[in-house]
């Protein structure tokens, strides 16, 4: 922690380098999100001043993540890099198996190619959209069981991201747990509002899973962050490194899912780890036939360079700590103004409660969409719909049926963006605040089967 007489939390890092970002006007904006097919996914980064579309793969690298980059073993078998970025993971995970994909997708792609299947359920607290998609595309079913706490955005709690014990163990005794081939558990909680899960938690989901000889994986892109929170909030943690608790947490379960594009504060780079090793035998072949050999997995090796310097400095507690208050910072600025977020703030986010933010849009309308999009006009700002665009379904007849939350999310990139990026960021979403009456519902005219949020086009009704 900074040991400093003030209760100012300032960034623990100087600019080494800069680069220019757009500015333009309401006018041009209008007609680009125009272009764009009202979603924001088609707009161009040149047209956008301040990006917080997503935290994935947008992290600021450091000079020693930089250096290390001009050591990258670039053979294709055997990699000094890759044994690097092995032991950087094992470190933490103590993992048998580490399998390198080029990023958290095709980690999802892989394990659930081997384990999913038609009459399968993959249980887990909330699975994220890349994660359900492949679960499904696989032909099992994604099944969430947050707590009643975790999807009530204007209700404070301390770990929000837990799983529902007791809901989980209906659903296994129900399903068969020789259809349930493992159980996710998502840290942090990204559809949930980035809300961490607790030790506790996670010990008891282990704990019901075992007496059912079910496996538990972690998916754990934002495990940093997460870890950060339970030395916060959780008692008994309070004296231990983040680091302690991360491999604490992980000990739990046996094996896990990781973007390493989130808290391995990289550009891309992804991982399988697991103690099974038939699991492993299979991920990799699948992972020879459409990523590459399995010391590099479909990633240059100057990028298993930096993310074994990622996954050391993440564990820094000053870095920890002012990624948590910068999006305190943007959340304390919207409440303020009465803005309605979900709350508490998690890691690496800020999340509007659609709901709240336009009443007057029904869900079938898509209240974030409407948001999304004059937040763009009005101030250049990216962020991303996560709500019935995202996770909304039909019924056999039609019919709309709608996610437990209406969500509109403002991912921070780590490293990126200074005090006066967030104050503007806040000024905007005020403004588009204090116009919510004018906000219009809008229709989707084009759209795919899966992750229709990427690549859907949209028109006001």
């Amino acid at each position: 922690m900074l040991l400093l007489p003030m209760k100012t939390v300032i960034e623990p890092i100087k600019i080494k380098s800069i680069e220019p970002i757009p500015i333009t006007t309401v006018g041009q904006r209008k007609k680009l999100i125009k272009e764009a097919f009202y979603n924001t996914f088609y707009l161009k980064s040149e047209n956008v001043t301040i990006d917080l579309l997503t935290d994935s793969g947008t992290t600021a690298m450091s000079a020693s993540q930089w250096g290390r980059i001009m050591e990258g073993d670039e053979a294709y078998a055997g990699s000094k890099s890759y044994y690097k970025f092995e032991n950087a993971v094992k470190g933490f995970t103590n993992y048998k198996f580490i399998i390198p994909t080029h990023q958290g997708r095709a980690a999802e792609r892989i394990l659930f190619t081997i384990i999913g299947g038609k009459g399968k359920a993959i249980p887990s607290n909330t699975h994220f959209d890349t994660t359900r998609s492949n679960v499904e595309y696989s032909g099992a079913k994604a099944m969430d069981f947050p707590t009643k706490i975790g999807i009530m955005p204007e209700v404070v709690d301390d770990f929000k991201g837990n799983m529902d014990i007791e809901a989980l163990e209906a659903f296994i005794k129900k399903t068969g747990k020789e259809n349930i081939p493992l159980c996710m558990l998502t840290v942090t909680n990204n559809s949930g509002g980035g809300q961490p899960v607790s030790m506790k938690n996670i010990r008891d989901t282990k704990s019901l899973l075992k007496k059912y000889g079910i496996p538990l994986y972690l998916d754990c892109c934002r495990f940093a962050e997460n870890a950060y929170f339970i030395k916060l909030r959780e008692k008994g943690y309070e004296k231990k490194s983040v680091k302690e608790i991360a491999v604490e947490m992980f000990s739990y379960a046996d094996g896990c899912l990781m973007s390493a594009k989130k808290d391995g504060l990289s550009n891309t780079g992804g991982f399988i780890g697991t103690n099974d090793e038939k699991i492993s035998n299979k991920a990799k072949e699948l992972l020879i036939i459409t990523e590459g050999f399995t010391t590099y997995g479909g990633l240059a090796r100057r990028d298993l360079e930096a993310l074994a310097v990622g996954f050391e400095e993440v564990f820094d507690e000053n870095y920890l700590r002012y990624r948590v208050e910068q999006v305190k910072y943007l959340g304390d600025k919207l409440i303020e103004a009465g803005v309605p977020i979900l709350v508490p703030t998690g890691g690496h986010a800020v999340y509007l409660d659609a709901k709240r933010f336009a009443p007057h849009i029904l869900p079938e309308y898509f209240p974030g969409q409407s948001i999304t999009c004059e937040i763009y006009v009005t101030g250049g700002i990216r962020v991303v719909e996560i709500g019935s665009v995202m996770f909304g379904r039909k019924d056999k007849n039609g019919k709309h049926i709608a996610p437990p939350m209406e969500l509109v999310r403002c991912a921070i990139p780590r490293r990126v963006y200074t005090e006066s990026h967030i104050n503007y960021t806040a000024e905007a979403i005020i403004e588009v605040f204090k116009s919510r009456n004018k906000l219009r519902g809008m229709k989707i005219v084009w759209e795919v089967p899966f992750l229709r949020h990427f690549t859907a086009k949209f028109d006001y009704i």
